[in-house]
């Protein structure tokens, strides 16, 4: 079935010090909704304020990537840490950039885990319930942006929260319709009319092409195009551009 309108996300904010990563001001022109790190798996708190300033000022939709505690490994490394201190780390996450966007003048309108926490809930259901029960508290009206079908998203709707189902621009995907580990080859796509033309029927025809050769369904109201990748702005510019022309609107989901 065609979806008339799309969210386009990215993740950015994840500069730290003297570390640049990513375009965020390039990106910012171009996404719906900003995925910005909350200063555990990347991103500083000046770093996080001047995105959130830029966000506010382009009028796109802030979210909270929360993370493992992590920042030499960049968040993608799992960390077997228990329920109680991953909710309260993940509450204190978003309480955070809260104060930010607030004090940007916007607001954070949703929560999205980042790297090895985001597959980890796939199927961890301990970590799934303990993400999904800090959100809750943290703010029971946020929306949470997830891998359709996962343990998280199941944990969420148990609690109440809204699930929204992304799609990656920029990463493969297996024939169980999960992510292609990124310790395996071609796991991150590069090819920026492949991924334009990827996209394109994951959106319009709920479709995608696993590493396989096998065709698998996926659902997606977000699109999320992936800050650090390579080319990360052409990449984004040419979803946007190829979306556009099908005739999809790109507007936030929240």
């Amino acid at each position: 079935m065609a979806t008339a309108t799309v969210d386009l996300n990215a993740d950015l904010g994840e500069s730290f010090g003297v570390w640049r990563l990513g375009d965020d001001e390039a990106m910012l022109d171009l996404v719906s909704s900003a995925n910005i790190a909350c200063g555990f798996h990347a991103g500083d708190a000046a770093t996080l304020a001047r995105t959130c300033r830029a966000a506010a000022e382009r009028g796109v939709r802030i979210g909270a990537q929360v993370g493992y505690q992590d920042l030499a490994g960049f968040g993608r490394r799992f960390i077997d840490v228990g329920p109680e201190e991953l909710t309260a780390e993940v509450i204190y996450q978003i309480g955070a950039l809260e104060a930010l966007a607030r004090a940007a003048g916007s607001r954070v309108s949703y929560v999205k885990p980042h790297g090895a926490l985001y597959n980890a809930i796939v199927e961890h259901r301990d970590q799934a319930r303990a993400v999904a029960e800090a959100v809750r508290a943290a703010g029971p009206d946020l929306p949470v942006l997830g891998l359709a079908g996962s343990a998280f998203f199941s944990e969420a709707e148990r609690l109440g929260l809204r699930t929204v189902p992304e799609a990656f621009a920029d990463r493969a995907y297996r024939s169980d319709g999960k992510l292609l580990s990124r310790r395996e080859r071609n796991a991150v796509l590069e090819d920026v009319d492949e991924i334009a033309t990827r996209v394109a029927s994951m959106v319009t025809a709920g479709r995608v092409t696993a590493v396989d050769g096998s065709t698998i369904s996926v659902t997606v109201e977000s699109v999320c195009v992936h800050g650090d990748s390579p080319g990360a702005v052409q990449i984004a510019t040419a979803v946007r551009e190829r979306l556009i022309a099908d005739g999809v609107t790109l507007s936030p989901f929240s």
